[in-house]
């Protein structure tokens, strides 16, 4: 059932959320984020086409798409849209915050046309296959235990491109422009892609905290060099905890068993570091190396374990944001447009997932999208899907065109109360 109440204040959010970011950006780049934001939610869709059909301007739909593609060319507007996001992200992370870094790809087999394809990730081989795409990473701060992210960044590469050093690099990058802004607060996680010595360099020579899955290396313990999983097969689990999983719509539930020795990496002998070992999670023992864990006790053992059990249960919402928005399906031949559109979506992900429902007044309108979304599976529970689907059935909804970006409005329309909106008693 369309709601015009609902709809009305989704745009009036939408323009002061642009209020809150336009100071950083001229006019005209302001309204074409805002052009592309509604478009996005509205088609649920990153193809051009599809944007330009939501828009609904007056002028022809070339001239329009002429527009918007233009707009993309700015490699700078990327670089600011990451800066602006980080910074208002940041403000949400706290030293023990988690900060997940998670690489994946985006797959197109047939878009020969595309500039710089590169190989990905063949996941039925477990390797860089003959699958052409590129190659991305979103970062999302997350509390422990939480199922909440925070999109901080998101950036897309390819290994074919002009300047490309290395997937490590990037990520390095991409770890320098969050840290910039939470002062180098929170803890990195990463899988084992982040197990290499250089990416260890990196993070102890900058004081920052992490969690990283081990592969099978060597480290040393008490003086001697061993292998990782030979060491962790003589680890003692002092702890035992039950962890819940929700699998597929059915509540799992797993024994876990964990310990920690204390090692140091043969490359960098003088940082003393501990490995935490979880058994129960499969026949091999989970190896985590980390920053924290300085003592034995449960408290400060289990800080790392959940802190890798969140990466897992947010990796469902982050791939979720592929598929909401069909990424898979982008067609921009152009690499520095496909760069840019990517930092456009983490601004439509950051507003959807985070300041619709960033305060008490705004989480009623993010309840009220939900319902309109018949996917929904209990409110006042956030799922980020049914905000999409809720939000794009209301803007595809809507009578009328989306007429832009209104810098007079956005700092009145911050500051108007939903509760007075919709008439609710707070006392």
């Amino acid at each position: 059932m369309y709601d015009t109440t609902i709809a009305t204040k989704l745009l009036s959010q939408l323009n002061s959320f642009l209020g809150r970011i336009s100071p950083h950006f001229h006019k005209p780049v302001a309204r074409f984020i805002g052009d592309m934001m509604y478009g996005i939610m509205a088609e649920n869709d990153v193809k051009l086409s599809s944007i330009v059909r939501a828009l609904k301007e007056k002028i022809t739909p070339k001239k329009v798409e002429d527009r918007l593609s233009r707009m993309l060319s700015s490699s700078e507007l990327e670089h600011t849209l990451h800066d602006v996001i980080a910074e208002m992200g940041a403000t949400k992370v706290h030293n023990d915050t988690l900060i997940i870094l998670d690489p994946s790809d985006i797959q197109k087999p047939y878009a020969k046309k595309m500039e710089h394809l590169a190989k990905v990730w063949d996941g039925s081989k477990g390797e860089v296959g003959d699958n052409l795409g590129y190659w991305g990473c979103m970062a999302v701060a997350c509390e422990s235990g939480g199922r909440r992210p925070i999109p901080l960044h998101f950036r897309l590469w390819s290994a074919d491109s002009p300047g490309f050093v290395s997937e490590n690099k990037e990520v390095e990058d991409i770890v320098k422009t969050i840290s910039k802004h939470t002062k180098k607060r929170g803890i990195y996680v990463y899988d084992r892609g982040g197990d290499n010595i250089e990416f260890y360099h990196f993070l102890l020579s900058n004081g920052l905290d992490f969690i990283v899955r081990l592969k099978e290396r060597y480290v040393k313990s008490w003086k001697r060099k061993i292998m990782c999983g030979e060491l962790a097969s003589q680890c003692q689990m002092l702890h035992r905890a039950v962890v819940e999983f929700d699998h597929h719509g059915e509540t799992k539930y797993v024994t876990i068993e964990f310990g920690s020795v204390p090692v140091r990496l043969p490359d960098i002998p003088d940082k003393l570091l501990h490995m935490v070992v979880v058994r129960g999670f499969g026949k091999k023992p989970m190896m985590l190396l980390t920053t924290l864990a300085q003592n034995t006790s449960y408290k400060a053992l289990w800080q790392v374990v959940e802190g890798y059990i969140t990466r897992w249960r947010v990796e469902d919402t982050i791939r979720h944001v592929k598929q909401s928005y069909k990424l898979e399906d982008i067609r921009l031949f152009k690499y520095n447009k496909l760069k840019t559109m990517a930092a456009v979506v983490l601004t439509t992900v950051y507003f959807s997932m985070v300041w619709i429902g960033n305060s008490e007044k705004h989480a009623v309108i993010a309840r009220s999208i939900a319902n309109m979304s018949f996917r929904i599976h209990g409110v006042p529970e956030f799922h980020f899907y049914s905000i999409v689907d809720g939000t794009s059935d209301i803007l595809k909804g809507r009578d009328g065109r989306w007429r832009g970006f209104d810098p007079s409005k956005a700092e009145k329309e911050h500051e108007t109360s939903l509760f007075a909106f919709f008439g609710m008693n707070t006392g």
